[in-house]
């Protein structure tokens, strides 16, 4: 790809850009976001047109204008933001559109044979290709993304953050297959935020900031300080600034939670001033012990205590009502209307404290809103750009400035930082420990160690939807989390 250029409403995305990929090796794909690294690649994958610039596939150069042209080409790409059909099965979301048959009729029996074959060959277990894709965790979607991908037999695959949502062993599954797919003469661009991965997986790396091309390097050549300075354009002193706030008395009791087949006997406290973390496998019952919490899914049996007071709540205003929010995982889906502009997501949860006689109090609601953007240093081109043009940690940072809003003296973040680069990780950090400086607290959901280890007082481990134990920070080592959250297997 060469003097790659596009731009949006007049905004440069692209100045310039070039990337060269070699056959039968990995290439990273690093930046923060908004650098353009997606749109780089949705470029390739014929889903935008560039403005300007020229791509060369074996030497010729190809006009791409579609993603059938893509596909064509020999191109997949698996993306960031997943795009089930969630009514679909797993083998119809795989094959949409290439299921074997006649005419109009779907050969179901050979359909469900060559999924369950592409699983197998993935090692992908436990996923039947007849179950509908709106029953399955974020986790297992991504794993079938993947092997929608695979299954198109690409000489080039795109794999934007394709680790986001899925556990380490599962991880180390998809590096078996990108290896194997390496020796197989494939060339594979890798975008992802997480360094270790980066280097473990990847031949070369090339760096894009602000929407232009900074350096390539072979990936045994550099190393985690030099990455990050030329993704940030800056030094990074600390990763996870964490801030050591005194940690007052019990906010929260939970007390033998339960809910049939979800999780069982689940107790821990949370504490004012603290940041607790919740650590475990995809699958031990985390977000679901959390959705409970904020009456997404009730709890049959067991004892909520918040300063003091029970708490049943069978619906989120209930949990709202008595100082609780809740950032979910899903930001795109169940954290952000995705038309609407910046302005509205971030007001909300909150119109009626901008209700006037019927009227909103439009000048109040404006203060609010730019009182957020400041504070929180939410980068967009104003209030009223769309909220989907944001990149990753700016769309999240939306809706955190949703729920703060609220005053919440607690806060439950399922995994805050997935898909969003090192430099907006950090920041949001530092929104957490404001947060709890304040005297408020936040249970904080983690797939990601470091992060979890870097942020949290303490750490609460769940393992098989059970309690795996607990850990004070100076307990905090990766192979006495690992050992709790198989503790119940």
């Amino acid at each position: 790809m060469k003097d790659i250029s596009k731009s949006f409403t007049g905004v440069n995305v692209l100045r310039d850009v070039h990337f060269k990929l070699e056959k039968g090796t990995v290439h990273a794909l690093m930046g923060e976001n908004g650098a353009g690294k997606s749109t780089l690649m949705k470029i390739l994958a014929g889903i935008t047109k560039s403005d300007k610039g020229s791509i060369c596939i074996n030497g010729k150069s190809v006009e791409i204008n579609s993603p059938s042209d893509s596909q064509n080409l020999g191109i997949a790409m698996i993306h960031q933001e997943l795009s089930p059909i969630p009514g679909m099965t797993v083998a119809e979301n795989i094959y949409f559109g290439r299921e074997p048959g006649k005419s109009v009729f779907v050969d179901y029996r050979q359909l469900y044979k060559q999924t369950e074959e592409l699983l197998d060959r993935l090692h992908i277990k436990n996923i039947s290709p007849r179950e509908k894709l709106q029953n399955l965790q974020v986790a297992d979607q991504q794993l079938i993304e993947i092997a929608k991908a695979i299954s198109y037999n690409a000489e080039i695959i795109i794999m934007d953050e394709p680790t986001s949502a899925i556990t380490d062993k599962e991880v180390e599954n998809l590096f078996v297959i990108i290896n194997n797919l390496r020796k197989a003469g494939k060339g594979i661009i890798y975008i992802s935020h997480k360094m270790d991965e980066v280097f473990r997986i990847s031949d070369e790396i090339t760096v894009l900031r602000d929407g232009a091309y900074v350096d390539s390097w072979k990936a045994k050549d550099i190393n985690n300080d030099i990455l990050i300075r030329n993704m940030v354009g800056r030094e990074l002193s600390e990763i996870f600034p964490k801030v050591h706030v005194p940690i007052g008395e019990k906010v929260l009791e939970v007390r033998n939670l339960t809910l049939q087949n979800k999780f069982h006997n689940i107790n821990f406290d949370v504490r004012r001033g603290e940041i607790l973390g919740i650590a475990g496998l995809v699958g031990a019952g985390r977000t679901e012990v959390m959705q409970a919490l904020f009456g997404l899914t009730p709890a049959d049996e067991g004892e909520i205590i918040f300063e003091g007071k029970k708490l049943n709540p069978r619906e989120p205003r209930e949990a709202i009502k008595n100082g609780l929010a809740f950032v979910t995982e899903d930001r795109k889906g169940e954290g952000l209307v995705p038309y609407m502009s910046v302005a509205h997501n971030i007001t909300l949860a909150s119109m009626k404290d901008f209700d006037k006689n019927f009227l909103i109090d439009m000048k109040s609601e404006d203060d609010v809103i730019q009182k957020q953007i400041a504070s929180l240093r939410i980068r967009s081109y104003g209030k009223e750009q769309l909220v989907t043009s944001l990149s990753g940690g700016n769309q999240q940072k939306v809706v955190l400035a949703k729920w703060l809003i609220k005053k919440p003296k607690l806060l439950i973040l399922d995994e805050p930082t997935r898909g969003i680069d090192v430099g907006a990780k950090s920041e949001i950090y530092k929104i957490m420990c404001d947060f709890v400086a304040k005297g408020n607290s936040i249970i904080m959901i983690s797939s990601e160690m470091p992060e979890v280890m870097g942020m949290a007082d303490r750490i609460v481990v769940l393992s098989n939807r059970r309690l795996g134990g607990e850990l004070n920070r100076e307990e905090f080592v990766q192979e006495n989390i690992m050992r709790l959250a198989v503790s119940k297997m």
